[in-house]
């Protein structure tokens, strides 16, 4: 018998199983698209029941490749910040699921900071007054959704991130949070074990609506699924699993994510992490209740930009096209875009703020609107390194990852923009072998994470800065002034 790790990953835009030996090589995947529903501007829908129906199915696809019984544990990866609202007794979905990128709580948002409650919020929670977390999307479920509501008075509702969501169905009607997703709401204190009343009363929220906060790796769970019992063994919000994916274990080791966002995560340790800058503080991980933390920067617009450009836009009809027309060009003839199709988030935080494309001529093309796309991943990257920096949480390299990062061009502007090496493992989708490391881990295959990453992460390739100073502030300065007409 092979021993294989089963890791259910509910992103964004599609959702997927992958099977990992125990080397780290992928012996099975099934991946299915997610409908995404835009009801009005700057609203984003799931159906809680696709995510579920098609997670499953995914997962009995790929126990059927590899065996059942060769399955010695499940790690599960999420879109964070995402909220599902449901019935206990049903177990089914009240309404669609507000997704992490809707920004329709912003006035909600805006009349909490005026009130004056974000500083506390802030030091509380590590997190920023911004309709991107959780807790503004359930208070809008209560306000605005009668069957929420309903459910609330009766005692029978459920709130839960997709992991909870997963977890609820895998389990048979468990409901748990892991520490990484639960930190993510506004409602978790960065240094307690649970969900705080202060917090819950300030967002109108029930308490008893709440899952259990647990671990991210350890004994947390079970399944009878796939017809065995099988240990659910890691859990993790897919930003804090591709950190532990790219082997972020030491103080001050730094990912960056670039898939339907982008998403930057330096190693806090034990410290509590605190910003003056507009950074988050979040959960990294948890292991039999102690925590270890991170200071993350978000970035709401990174491959999503490529998206429009292919599905709005016609521009390319391919995300893979966008190398070639960045290299076909030397330059993207002063074309800036600033991508706040849904508001810009760290360091800026503007929910209401809406793209920009500058410095559009007859000689701008195909071509140069691809390669601005591109600079802006380096742009928008750009201004979190100064923001870490000004944290005193500065950069010595930098680990990518996600779909985007397989763009050498993309990858080697960043190390240009930055002015220091990137690197990138051949593994890019480090989001799913993080949850794999976890529940590895988690279920006793490996005896530490640092075992599990070096059985299983695989090589690396470095970018090394070639871009002279002059290019770079030109660039810079293109960005700011587009950046100031948003």
């Amino acid at each position: 018998m092979t021993d294989y790790v089963l890791v259910l990953d509910s992103g964004t835009t599609s959702t997927r199983a992958i099977a990992f030996d125990l080397q780290g090589a992928v012996a099975a995947v099934a991946q299915r698209p997610l409908t995404q529903h835009y009801p009005r501007p700057g609203w984003v829908e799931h159906d809680a029941s696709e995510i579920r129906d098609r997670t499953l199915s995914c997962m009995h696809e790929v126990a059927r490749k590899v065996g059942a019984a060769n399955i010695a544990a499940i790690g599960i990866t999420n879109q964070r910040e995402t909220v599902v609202a449901w019935d206990r007794q049903s177990g089914e979905p009240l309404a669609r699921a507000i997704v992490w990128q809707d920004r329709r709580t912003a006035e909600f948002c805006t009349g909490l900071k005026e009130a004056g409650y974000e500083p506390a919020v802030q030091r509380t929670t590590g997190l920023l007054l911004d309709p991107y977390f959780s807790a503004t999307k359930m208070r809008w479920l209560l306000d605005n959704d009668g069957q929420v509501r309903a459910a609330a008075r009766a005692g029978r509702l459920a709130f839960g991130t997709v992991e909870s969501w997963l977890l609820y169905h895998l389990t048979g009607g468990v409901h748990m949070t892991d520490a990484s997703n639960a930190s993510r709401t506004l409602l978790l204190p960065l240094d307690a074990p649970h969900f705080d009343s202060g917090l819950c009363d300030l967002f109108g929220v029930p308490p008893g609506a709440l899952p259990e906060v647990i671990d991210t790796h350890g004994e947390l769970a079970d399944t009878m699924l796939l017809g065995t019992r099988t240990p659910i063994a890691g859990l993790a919000g897919d930003q804090q699993a591709a950190t532990i994916g790219q082997a972020c274990f030491a103080f001050g080791e730094t990912k960056a994510t670039y898939g339907t966002g982008a998403f930057v995560l330096t190693n806090k340790g034990g410290e509590v992490p605190h910003s003056d800058h507009r950074l988050l503080g979040t959960v990294l991980m948890q292991r039999g209740g102690k925590r270890t933390y991170a200071l993350e920067g978000s970035v709401f617009v990174a491959g999503s930009l490529i998206q429009w450009l292919r599905d709005s836009l016609g521009i390319i009809s391919s995300a893979s096209e966008t190398e070639a027309l960045a290299r076909s060009v030397a330059d993207s003839g002063g074309v800036t875009i600033v991508p706040a199709l849904s508001g810009l988030g760290a360091p800026h935080w503007l929910a209401q703020a809406r793209g920009v494309i500058a410095g559009l001529s007859f000689a701008s093309g195909r071509a140069q609107m691809a390669r601005a796309a591109l600079e802006a991943m380096a742009h928008q990257t750009h201004d979190l390194a100064d923001a870490f920096a000004a944290d005193g949480a500065g950069w010595t390299g930098l680990r990518i990852d996600g779909g985007m990062s397989a763009n050498d061009w993309m990858a080697q502007d960043l190390a240009d923009m930055l002015d220091m090496p990137v690197e990138r493992p051949d593994m890019v989708e480090t989001t799913a072998l993080g949850a794999a490391i976890l529940a590895a881990v988690g279920a006793g295959l490996f005896g530490s994470l640092e075992d599990a990453a070096h059985a299983m992460r695989g090589t690396v390739r470095t970018f090394e800065p070639h871009m002279s100073e002059q290019v770079r502030v030109e660039r810079l300065q293109r960005w700011e002034k587009a950046l100031a007409a948003v």
